[in-house]
């Protein structure tokens, strides 16, 4: 964990409370941005002091960082707290300001009536806005004129692993010699439809009886999905440790990767990138439509979109996608082109060409 603010060297500066060692999408999305920023125009002031002792402090942080490197644009990485920041400095000293929004973010911060109020004034005044995905992008333009709402969706990057040995040794360690492979990678939370999945086991499990389902991942709802299981146990395996080379070997694994995504009270998936991952090992997905997944999933090109609350719809395309090898073929391969679109190199020469308003 960072425990003070730091500057990278690069008239930009990047101010958020997530960005790596932390871990998760948006410090993955802003570390990104950073490493192919390609030149020495963006600095980076972070760290989880930043609000501590009290948020007026990263008033002064900001304050200090903007007038000792002359910075000219600041790009606000969380709208709520540290746009509220932002947009106080910028009625002291002069410069603008660009919003990254990803969803929940947003959502949240609608919630409430003084949040409600200090959100619409903090788009009002930026210079631009960008989101993470299209969903973010209709409700951010609902509130502010959508002509300064711009749409980056996160980038990939593909790690090259040799796996092919890997393979063969999970297979051997979990007895899966001869079984289809469900595959699912995310934290264990409710929203990401793992309670769904396995709703559907006993009916899919009739039509493709040699299927397992496997789950990577760990978080709150371990417990309950453990209990869920017990009366189809041989036909899960949750795995709460593995590592990047591991998880690499499960993707070349699988045959289906699923994750039915649903939006729950407005906390839903803001894109999905373990998605591109399963494409970039030529798998198709089954997605959930809700969120901004569609900004990730074309339905009939890299996969396919269900209903999340439906367990029969569900049901139905894993079946579908098992019983039908020329396009469960023919979405893994659409897929692995698919991603070549979302290099970070291409995301980050796109922010950089909103931000010059392109």
């Amino acid at each position: 964990m960072i425990n003070e603010p730091i500057f990278k060297q690069k008239k930009t500066l990047l101010f958020t409370l997530e960005y790596p060692p932390f871990k998760g999408g948006v410090a993955n999305y802003y570390g990104n941005v950073v490493k192919y920023w390609d030149d020495e125009s963006i600095k980076v002031l972070t760290g989880k002091k930043l609000l501590k002792p009290h948020w007026i402090f990263s008033l002064w942080r900001l304050w200090q960082a903007v007038k000792k490197h002359r910075i000219q644009t600041v790009l606000v990485g969380h709208i709520l707290p540290l746009g509220t920041v932002t947009w106080l400095l910028r009625k002291i000293i002069k410069f603008d300001y660009v919003v990254f929004l990803h969803g929940m973010d947003l959502t949240f911060a609608m919630k409430s009536r003084r949040k409600k109020w200090l959100a619409r004034r903090i788009l009002a005044d930026a210079k631009k806005i960008i989101c993470a995905n299209s969903y973010a992008a209709k409700i951010a333009g609902e509130i502010v004129n959508s002509g300064k709402v711009a749409v980056v969706n996160p980038g990939i990057e593909v790690r090259s692993m040799k796996s092919e040995v890997r393979s063969d040794e999970l297979k051997k360690k979990y007895n899966l010699q001869g079984k289809k492979i469900l595959l699912q990678v995310g934290r264990l939370v409710k929203r990401k439809g793992y309670d769904k999945v396995i709703e559907t086991l006993p009916e899919v499990l009739k039509q493709v009886p040699n299927l397992v389902y496997i789950i990577i991942g760990d978080g709150p709802e371990l417990d309950n999905i453990k209990y869920s299981i017990l009366n189809i146990k041989d036909n899960v395996l949750i795995l709460t440790d593995v590592n990047d080379e591991e998880l690499e070997a499960w993707y070349d694994l699988c045959d289906i990767f699923i994750m039915p995504s649903r939006d729950m009270d407005g906390d839903f998936e803001g894109f999905g990138i373990v998605y591109l991952e399963a494409n970039a090992h030529g798998k198709p997905v089954i997605a959930g439509d809700s969120g901004g997944v569609r900004d990730a999933v074309k339905d009939g090109v890299n996969g396919l979109l269900v209903n999340p609350e439906n367990t029969e719809e569900i049901a139905d395309a894993i079946i579908k996608l098992y019983k039908d090898d020329e396009l469960r073929i023919k979405l893994g391969e659409q897929g692995r082109e698919w991603v070549k679109e979302f290099s970070w190199e291409n995301k980050v020469k796109e922010i950089k060409q909103k931000l010059s308003g392109n």
